[in-house]
């Protein structure tokens, strides 16, 4: 703190072309702004300034030497700013990026605008591997490894997919006990929409993925057909546990091959590296680390 408020001082000196009015802006005596910034030049090994009994000027490595410390005051203020802001409250637009099964969210989504009210929340679902920096995000969520270097992670939770069906379904067609026993069921099979690529059930035998050649009875691009369908009896469909919760406690959906679908996924809030976290990112991060994964009661 010394070396600051000797750059500081510094500054001031170089700013107000003297010792006398910068110690007024300090609130302390001309002789000690000369004296601090003295012990400055001392340590650095360099004369700062040219001095005569009226004025001072700044000598070249004074010049070269005051940009620097222009910075590294003014990345002092903003860490206090920063800091200072975290007292206030969360207030602005904050714009998210969600996965499309980010829809299961929405219920904790309205809970956080309940608890922020004077947070605009602008929502983009997309499974399309959003620039997060270049398209204006303050934040995201997202699936998988984090591997951008320009963006902070917070890890939010974990979800595993299950192979689902109504009751009345397995009765009629059977329950499958192998992956293999899939190519003689009806399945309803998920397309994502950024790629219109069809979701491929993540199957594992001992460690390696089981590829079966699935019959797609219906396809779409959205989760809540899936469910809505396999309610019906239609068929088998794979989609996050946390989407079906409630029906598997009801008895309403049945999951079955568990041994076989035990890979987990992992979520995260990211967001920008070079952001501070403002009080409405931080809300955000700090609930969605908490809470945007916990079971609705």
């Amino acid at each position: 703190m010394d070396s600051l408020g000797a750059l500081g001082a510094f500054v001031q000196a170089a700013d107000a072309n003297g010792f006398t009015e910068a110690g007024r802006k300090l609130g302390v005596s001309p002789s000690a702004v000369s004296k601090a910034v003295q012990r400055l030049e001392e340590r650095l090994g360099a004369r700062l300034f040219h001095r005569s009994t009226r004025s001072i000027t700044l000598t070249p490595e004074g010049a070269l030497f005051l940009e620097r410390c222009r910075r590294i005051l003014g990345e002092v203020e903003a860490a206090e700013t920063e800091l200072t802001q975290t007292q206030s409250t969360p207030r602005g637009k904050l714009r998210i990026s969600l996965p499309t099964i980010g829809i299961l969210f929405m219920p904790r989504l309205a809970e956080f605008k309940l608890l922020y009210p004077q947070i605009e929340i602008e929502m983009d679902f997309s499974d399309r591997l959003v620039d997060v920096i270049e398209e204006g995000f303050d934040a995201v969520i997202r699936t998988g490894e984090q591997a951008d270097s320009r963006l902070m992670a917070r890890k939010i939770g974990f979800y595993r997919k299950v192979i689902i069906g109504s009751p009345a379904y397995l009765k009629q067609a059977g329950i499958p006990t192998k992956p293999e026993d899939l190519v003689s069921h009806t399945c309803l099979i998920y397309r994502y929409p950024s790629t219109g690529k069809l979701d491929r059930w993540p199957l594992r035998r001992d460690g390696e993925g089981v590829d079966v050649a699935l019959p797609a009875s219906m396809v779409m691009n959205t989760l809540e057909p899936q469910i809505c369908l396999a309610e019906q009896g239609l068929g088998l469909a794979c989609v996050p546990d946390m989407a079906v919760r409630k029906q598997l406690e009801d008895g309403s959906l049945v999951s079955v091959l568990d041994d076989y679908m035990k890979t987990c996924t992992t979520q995260r809030v990211l967001w920008p590296s070079s952001r501070h976290l403002s009080p409405k990112l931080r809300a955000f991060v700090d609930f969605a680390a908490d809470k945007l994964l916990e079971p609705m009661t």
